[in-house]
């Protein structure tokens, strides 16, 4: 016969004590304001969500662990020998090469974009840098590419490249790429700050040629993200003459003569995706490829980072949440003495450090994206915390995990690589605190 629990023991007593038996001590009302559904923060989150975003989460989080997750260990070791086309080619067929406008140019859910279209790629990259921070700027460093199309307002753009590359890669699923290319050998986060951009040393240039109908491009661009494998590029360049006011943005294809690819970097991080150098040798732009006005390139790229930088914050974000639930398996299954990690009281204490800190951090990202427009100290802020969250976050796993945070083979020191790159491009997280601050200069700072 069985016994009834008679409270004596202590595992009885936490038991009787938990809120979930609690509960049923109360009344109607009571039971009511108690929320005792088990559900992960991640599946609270997701619900607080809009629809379209709802969704894209969900599906991202199934497409990263069935494409992504596998791929991740062997590209991030040999990440100039694996092929990234089929991953390429499936997320097209998916839907998330095509998340920046929605139908019948994209794939975009049409109520979360009538909100702000941040929001849905910052979810995907989220889940997608989870499983491997490379293969997720592979494959989001494409609409970083796209978005001065979009921002540049023109409806003949819109019409022009928009549609096609949506039929290309989500109708047809061929894997097709672009790239956005700013930084020089002389001028790196510089560009991305208004006093630094001042005294930026460029040397990628755009002279007229009014007799040919276009420009003539000379110059260098350094650690473009899939530079190697893009199709079309948005480059950034001076007018000959002039400085960074002139600033110009040009589509520059894949076969134009004078265009190549040079060397391709040996990262630390994130080396599933290729940063590699770009080459224009007399390269003849027409003027149909000019993206937006001429001269306005520098407004055209401060506005392209309010909106790029909360998804690299959502990226950053992911790799300290895959960091933190390698390292929480970890801590299920490995015994110290006659008990698992996890039964440690101290264990639980860092491992919630962990958790709220990425919960923190998550929160301040959707807050920012979530708005209609995007704004630079918003768009600042979130991409500092949340990859300075992620970096802490690694480095704790690293620590709960002892020699075995070391191992390639658990992930949380490739994590641990990934999330220091994203505290670097996008503007460094010094920069980005200086444009936090260049934007607050004229208020009275309250907080």
């Amino acid at each position: 016969m069985k016994k009834e629990p008679t409270g004596n023991s202590l595992d009885e007593r936490i038991e009787q004590l938990k809120m979930k038996n609690a509960a049923e001590s109360l009344n109607l009302i009571g039971r009511l304001l108690v929320d005792n559904r088990e559900m992960s923060v991640w599946e609270h989150d997701t619900r607080t969500l809009p629809r379209g975003a709802r969704r894209w989460r969900r599906r991202a989080l199934k497409f990263a662990r069935e494409y992504i997750r596998p791929l991740a260990p062997v590209a991030d070791l040999n990440p100039h020998d694996y092929d990234p086309k089929p991953l390429l080619a499936a997320a097209g067929r998916k839907g998330f090469q095509t998340l920046l406008y929605p139908w019948p140019f994209g794939s975009a859910s049409i109520t979360s974009y009538l909100k702000n279209f941040a929001l849905q790629v910052a979810v995907v990259g989220e889940e997608f840098a989870t499983e491997c921070g490379g293969l997720a700027l592979l494959l989001l460093a494409h609409n970083l590419g796209i978005v001065p199309l979009l921002l540049s307002g023109s409806i003949r753009t819109i019409l022009k490249y928009f549609m096609p590359f949506y039929m290309k890669s989500y109708i047809l699923g061929n894997p097709a790429c672009m790239a956005f290319a700013i930084t020089e050998p002389g001028a790196g986060s510089d560009v991305e700050e208004t006093e630094g951009g001042a005294m930026a040393k460029l040397v990628t240039t755009a002279t007229p040629v009014p007799a040919m109908g276009g420009y003539i491009l000379n110059g260098q661009k350094c650690f473009i993200s899939d530079g190697a494998k893009a199709d079309k590029v948005t480059v950034y360049a001076k007018l000959a003459g002039d400085g960074i006011e002139s600033w110009t943005c040009f589509l520059v294809e894949r076969g134009m003569k004078g265009f190549s690819v040079g060397r391709s970097e040996r990262k630390m991080g994130q080396r599933a995706s290729d940063a590699s150098e770009l080459i224009f040798d007399n390269v003849f732009v027409p003027k149909k490829n000019v993206v937006g006005k001429v001269r306005s390139g520098w407004a055209n790229n401060r506005n392209v980072l309010n909106y790029s930088r909360p998804v690299v914050g959502a990226m950053a974000l992911g790799h300290g949440r895959g960091a933190f639930e390698r390292c929480l398996e970890f801590c299920r299954k490995t015994h110290l003495g006659r008990k698992r990690l996890i039964e440690y009281q101290d264990v639980q204490i860092e491992l919630a450090d962990m958790m709220m800190s990425l919960w923190a951090a998550r929160s301040m990202i959707w807050q920012s994206c979530g708005q209609l427009r995007c704004y630079q100290s918003a768009s600042a802020a979130a991409k500092v915390i949340g990859s300075d969250t992620a970096f802490k976050v690694c480095t704790q796993a690293m620590e709960l995990m002892g020699d075995h945070g070391y191992l390639h083979a658990h992930g949380v020191e490739r994590a641990w690589r990934d999330s220091r790159l994203t505290q670097i491009y996008e503007g460094t997280n010094q920069i980005n605190r200086l444009a936090l601050f260049e934007h607050q200069m004229s208020t009275d700072f309250a907080v």
